[in-house]
């Protein structure tokens, strides 16, 4: 992830290859298909947004397809860790975005809130175009953001995408030649298939003959944050009577990580313990 600011102040750009880190998170929750583009794209926009306007902050970016087909969840983390989630409607084997869908942002503030916006999918728009909405309306921030995730024979060989904000000392001449030069990247599925692709080499396409300066690089990639003092800290947070209901059969209790499956047992005499506490 790089971010970068023009030297006349007119523009703030942020350039990033997350191919890793979808592949990682595509892969954990076994998508395919169309679902699965969309999904890499939502985590890359998701990586973007936090990076740009709350980079301190965890950032949850979901996706929710219209008539009940489904849901995808971006889980972006302060630290670089990234995380996704895929969820079908009943019946359905794919997640489409179609008239009606929606994006929502939430970010985790210091103080234990939750700031969170709704926005509508543009009629006809994917991913890129939603993050666009979302922030001219609910941030109030123009931008352009293009994401890309091109997959073959299932397996991701590429993901990334930038977001260039126009910042309050643009001038008309910047912003006209910065408009044309972006028509090109409306779409940068051949961008990111380039062999020479990284976040530096984005920034120098976009602002090609423009003096910019590198304000900072970070490091991003697929890990999910789940452990067994998370799950006894959920556990906790059950009644009584719940626990007690755990504790009938006298089984270890199996739980599985929606991100990440992985699968933590957690045996009768922890729950005991839970009892004392609770």
């Amino acid at each position: 992830m790089l971010r970068t600011i023009t030297d006349d102040g007119a523009f703030r750009v942020i350039t990033a290859r997350t191919t890793e880190t979808v592949r990682g998170a595509i892969r954990a929750q076994s998508a395919r298909g169309l679902t699965a583009r969309t999904f890499g794209d939502l985590l890359t926009g998701a990586i973007l947004f936090r990076e740009t306007m709350a980079p301190e902050l965890r950032v949850q970016g979901v996706l929710r397809g219209a008539h009940g087909v489904g849901s995808l969840v971006a889980d972006s983390h302060p630290s670089g860790k990234t995380r996704g989630l895929v969820q079908l409607g009943k019946g359905e084997s794919e997640v489409t975005l179609g008239e009606g869908a929606v994006i929502q942002i939430m970010r985790s503030l210091p103080n234990g809130r939750i700031n969170q916006g709704v926005v509508e999918v543009p009629e006809d728009g994917g991913v890129s175009q939603a993050f666009m909405a979302y922030m001219q309306t609910s941030e109030q921030v123009v931008s352009m953001i293009a994401v890309s995730t091109l997959i073959e024979d299932g397996e991701v060989i590429s993901a990334g995408g930038y977001m260039v904000q126009l910042l309050p000392e643009v001038g008309r001449g910047p912003l006209m030649v910065m408009t044309e030069r972006l028509r090109e990247f409306e779409s940068i599925d051949g961008q990111v298939q380039e062999a020479q692709f990284s976040p530096q080499w984005l920034v120098e396409q976009l602002l090609y003959g423009m003096p910019y300066t590198r304000l900072d690089e970070t490091r991003v990639g697929y890990e999910c944050w789940c452990d067994e003092l998370r799950v006894m800290s959920a556990l906790s947070t059950l009644n009584h009577a719940d626990i007690e209901h755990l504790l009938s059969t006298d089984e270890v209790l199996e739980i599985s990580c929606e991100y990440c499956k992985r699968e933590y047992r957690i045996p009768p005499v922890r729950l005991r313990g839970l009892l004392t506490s609770s």
